[in-house]
């Protein structure tokens, strides 16, 4: 058993089985942080999507993958050997991380999967007694990044203290409205993300925002440059097309338990409204 590991789940007082799981993935999330940072992946590369925000700004869900982006694009970028540096660092603390996964030679991401088949010999579980295993952490690496955002240096305490390079909190926006007007499908976690933002009255870097939905998406090669009307007016239409029932059971497993009662609210009109807010304060 790791006593580090061990005092960090414990201070997570889980309630469910569920809640358990999320937080020792989180934990996992945390020390394969601190291993990139050692490994200097962080000279190349920046932290964002949901795990960021959950992580360095302490979003209320949590989340499943490790995003990142080249600072600056790079065909030739080779994620292996960053990874190698990561799984010999968590062995320092007891991992036996096993790496899955290929680059496919025709994208633009690079990703792997951190998998450890032995959490049951690192920490004791209240609620998942039988649990022996079965944590898979996907990393993913954006080589050709679109142009605009923006990085600061963030802190993480745990698993000891070190900076992590991260998109700043309205280029993090950005990237969430690209997903939330270009996604393909419904996922519920980016309309709870999309709330956290807009009760922190987060600015948009709509220059980042432009490039993404000019390289990927319905509007891709069209040189469109996003205002607030045009966003507002897109968003709404989104809104308007969303099944608000699939959308809450995707984020379920993603709360604790006294998070999920917010979902009752979700409705076309509830989040017609947030975006109302979000361009109250946009046109300040």
């Amino acid at each position: 058993m790791n006593s580090l590991i061990q005092e960090k789940l414990k201070a997570y007082n889980c309630q469910t089985a569920e809640e358990e799981k999320n937080a020792i993935t989180e934990i996992t999330q945390e020390i394969a942080l601190q291993a990139f940072y050692e490994s200097k992946f962080f000279e190349v590369s920046g932290f964002h999507g949901g795990t960021a925000l959950r992580i360095l700004h302490g979003l209320r869900r949590f989340s499943e993958d490790l995003d990142f982006a080249l600072i600056k694009p790079d065909p030739s970028f080779d994620l292996t050997p960053f990874i190698e540096q990561v799984r010999q660092i968590m062995a320092s603390y007891g991992y036996t991380i096993r790496v899955t996964g290929k680059d496919k030679v025709s994208s633009n991401v690079r990703s792997r999967f951190l998998k450890e088949d032995s959490i049951g010999s690192l920490v004791t579980f209240e609620h998942q007694k039988d649990i022996h295993g079965a944590i898979s952490i996907k990393v993913e690496v954006d080589i050709n990044p679109p142009a605009g955002a923006l990085f600061e240096t963030k802190y993480v305490d745990f698993p000891i203290d070190f900076p992590v390079k991260a998109f700043d909190r309205p280029s993090l926006f950005a990237g969430k409205s690209h997903a939330l007007l270009c996604r393909k499908y419904v996922k519920g976690r980016d309309w709870f993300d999309l709330g956290w933002y807009i009760a922190q009255k987060t600015k948009i870097n709509f220059d980042l925002l432009s490039a993404a939905i000019d390289q990927l998406g319905p509007w891709q090669g069209s040189g469109h440059r996003v205002d607030v009307d045009w966003y507002v007016k897109e968003m709404k239409i989104r809104i308007n097309s969303i099944d608000w029932e699939k959308a809450k059971k995707d984020v379920e497993r993603f709360l604790k338990l006294t998070d999920l009662k917010s979902l009752d609210l979700w409705s076309k009109d509830f989040f017609i409204e947030k975006i109302n807010k979000l361009a109250a304060y946009l046109q300040t």
